[in-house]
This record gives C-alpha cells, sequence and structure tokens, in this order.
C-alpha cells in the first residue's frame, strides 16, 4: 500500500484519539514579515508534541499477538511520550531508551505514561542502538520514531489538516529531526496541492537531512548541543530521505540565536510556549533564511515540552538576541561616590540595572582601581548604542560581555 493510502488510513484511524490542531493566524508576524503567517500548534496537541501521531498509528495498526511483550523505542523526548501514551491506551508495557542529556521534562513524563525509562549514551543515536539491541533480546515491538511507513502516514494526517483548514496555503515549514514529519506532511499535501512550497528546517549544529542532500546520499552530521535536541539527529531514515529528496523543495538551516530569539518571540507575541524543535520553522523567517516568500505561510509547531531551567536559558539567550539584554564590565576608581555616579549615568539612558556585581579584589586590577559587572534591560540595539556611546561620553572605559 502507498504512502497517501497509508495516511487516509491515518487519519480515519486517528480521528477520535489524538487533537484536531489549532491552524491560527498571527496578525503580529504577518505585519512583521509581509505575507500572512498561521501556526499549526502540534505544542497544544496530547503529550505536547506530534509524535502522538505516528506512534498510535503503528501501535493501533498492529495485530494484538505483535503486542504481547511490550514496545520498545528510543527517542529524545516527543516520540517516547507518545509511545508511552499509546502503551498505557493500549494496555502494554512501554520502555524506552533516552539519551543521558535528555531534558528532566521530557523524562519526567514520559514515566508518568507508564513508561520504563532507560537513559543511556550522549546522543540519540547511540540511545536508538541500544534500543534496537534490547528489543532484538527481549523480543518487544520495535516503534522506530521516524523510518517507519505508519510512523510517517500518522505524522501526514497534519498535512490533511492543514489543507482542510486553509485551502489556499502557500508555503509550510516544517522542523525536520530523522524526516518522519516532513515526509508525512510533504506526502499528504503534494498529492492534491503539488504547487505548495515546502521548506524544511533544522538547527545548523545538527544538519544531517541539509548535508545528506547536499552529498545525495545518506550520510552521518556531526551533532553538536542544541536548543531543538528534538530533531538533534545524526544520521537521517532510509524512507524519509528519499521523500525529502523527491517532494520538499528546500531545507534551510537556523543557528541557536535564532532559535532563541523566535521561541521568546512566540512567547511573548502570540502567548504559545515552543521548544526549540518546535520555533524553528519561525527562526527560519525572522532570520531570512527562506528567499521570495509569498501568499499564506503555515509554520508547524512540533510540539511544546520545553523544561523550566531550559526556558530560563532561552529567555536570556533571546533577549541578548534582540538586544534587550546587555552586559558590560566598567572599571572604576575606588573612591566613595564613583558607584553612585556610574549608575545616575545609566539612568539618564534610561536603561534598566538588573544584576550589578561590584568587585574590589581582583588580583588583575590595579591598586585604587574597581571593577564593576552589570546587566541592564535595553530596548534594542539602538538603544544599546545609546548607553555605549553615553558612558564612554562621561569619560568610562566599557567592555561589552558575550
Amino acid at each position: 500500500m502507498d504512502l497517501t493510502s497509508l495516511i487516509h488510513e491515518a487519519e480515519d484511524r486517528l480521528k477520535k484519539r489524538v487533537r484536531r490542531t489549532e491552524l491560527i493566524p498571527s496578525h503580529h508576524f504577518s505585519e512583521k514579515l509581509g505575507v500572512p503567517i498561521w501556526f499549526k500548534c502540534e505544542n497544544l496537541q496530547r503529550t505536547g508534541a506530534f509524535k502522538i501521531r505516528g506512534a498510535l498509528n503503528f501501535m493501533t495498526s498492529q495485530p494484538r499477538e505483535a503486542l504481547v511483550r511490550g514496545v520498545i523505542t528510543a527517542s529524545a523526548g516527543n516520540h517516547a511520550q507518545g509511545v508511552a501514551f499509546s502503551a498505557d491506551l493500549l494496555g502494554v508495557k512501554a520502555t524506552v531508551y533516552m539519551p543521558e542529556s535528555t531534558p528532566p521534562q521530557k523524562v519526567f513524563a514520559t514515566r508518568d505514561y507508564g513508561a520504563e525509562v532507560v537513559l543511556t549514551g550522549r546522543t540519540f543515536d547511540e540511545a536508538y542502538a541500544a534500543a534496537v539491541e534490547a528489543g532484538a533480546a527481549s523480543g518487544a515491538l520495535f516503534v522506530h520514531p521516524f523510518d517507519d511507513p505508519l510512523v510517517i502516514a500518522g505524522q501526514g494526517t497534519i498535512g490533511r489538516e492543514i489543507l482542510e483548514d486553509l485551502a489556499d496555503v502557500s508555503t509550510v515549514l516544517v522542523p525536520i529531526g530523522g524526516g518522519g514529519l516532513i515526509s508525512g506532511i510533504a506526502t499528504a499535501i503534494k498529492e492534491t496541492h503539488p504547487h505548495v512550497r515546502i521548506i524544511g528546517v533544522e538547527s545548523a549544529a545538527a544538519p544531517s537531512m541539509h548535508f545528506s542532500l547536499q552529498k545525495g546520499r545518506i550520510l552521518a552530521a556531526p551533532v553538536h548541543v542544541s536548543l531543538a535536541d528534538g530533531i538533534a539527529v545524526k544520521r537521517v531514515g532510509k524512507r524519509t530521505f528519499p521523500i525529502v529528496r523527491d517532494l520538499v523543495d528546500e531545507v534551510v538551516l537556523v543557528e541557536e540565536e535564532e532559535i532563541a530569539l523566535a521561541i521568546v518571540a512566540l512567547l511573548e507575541r502570540t502567548k504559545l510556549l515552543v521548544e526549540g524543535a518546535g520555533a524553528v520553522p519561525l527562526a527560519a523567517l525572522l532570520g531570512g533564511k527562506v528567499a521570495n516568500l509569498s501568499g499564506k505561510t503555515v509554520c508547524v509547531l512540533s510540539g511544546g515540552n520545553i523544561d523550566v531551567k531550559t526556558i530560563s536559558v532561552v529567555v536570556e539567550r533571546g533577549l541578548l538576541a534582540a538586544g534587550r539584554y546587555l552586559k558590560l564590565k566598567v572599571e572604576l576608581d575606588d573612591l566613595p561616590g564613583a558607584l553612585a555616579r556610574l549608575t545616575a549615568e545609566i539612568a539618564l539612558v534610561r536603561a534598566n540595572i538588573s544584576i550589578i556585581t561590584h568587585d574590589r579584589r581582583s588580583k588583575s586590577l590595579p591598586i585604587g582601581k574597581t571593577e564593576v559587572l552589570l546587566e541592564l534591560e535595553t530596548r534594542g540595539y539602538e538603544h544599546i548604542a545609546d548607553v555605549i556611546n553615553h558612558l564612554k561620553g562621561v569619560g568610562y572605559e566599557v567592555n561589552v560581555l558575550k
């Protein structure tokens, strides 16, 4: 059976089991980018991400005897929760192998759905290898996170929903990890709307699909730590690669600062909380990575499973990237009133001091000098320039810290 038929079957199978997520317009980003922008909110999906679609479609398609020894999988977090939820729904045992670096929130959520979690390996690929070996030994059914026709078909139901809600869509931007999500969406959309432009987005820290497409064959790419941990995959799928090659119009890369900025922008402007992987489509648009953008454009917000610690780091990086946070080091004469004069000058240019550290004991300081570290809330890059120029203009030596 071809993939298109499998997607139609998945649509019927999942109709009452998963949330038909909202497709919402954004007036702010439409005005900012000059084209109508819509968000497909899989961050509001049950388990907080699109992965439940593929996992549930795969598992509910199996004969009961295939599930008697339970299921096993590997995941960076979202697929884990999809498998755990589905297994709990079907009353079967689930074991999930996750990298040791998986955010705690995703680990706790997977366990809360009743799955056994095994943390192993530094990367998804190491956890994947361990899960395959364990599955072969135990006889548990392996649920592939992206490279299976039934999993791809489940993700493809998102494409069907986009077309039903926005038939005149022009462009759809989709995150890429192993390629299952974009393979399903591209297949579903191109079946009846071949003119729709499908753009894949990867983190530059894990450019496996972009790299493989450039070389014309599947190759492992180096993976670095990324805010988009959900799509940090070293090697794309054997099934997904040819689909992306044939149906996806372009794959672009985004940097970490662009991802952070997109997360903060979504939170502030749309009140939508997304994880790094879910923010990469908007990051690509805000970063000017997509040329000749026109018509109604949909960003697939693939997931919202981000832990509180990561949010705090992301907000700081996002504010820095937007010019709304400034770190300075200023050397002062160690005299009464010197610090008060510095803060008064900062007040004159309307920068708000968030954190101030006064160090007079550093060995690197000359006698009679003191060092002040400042973290300031600012209103953009023009305001930052005003602050720095004003301080230099009144005689301070200012060093901007990264």
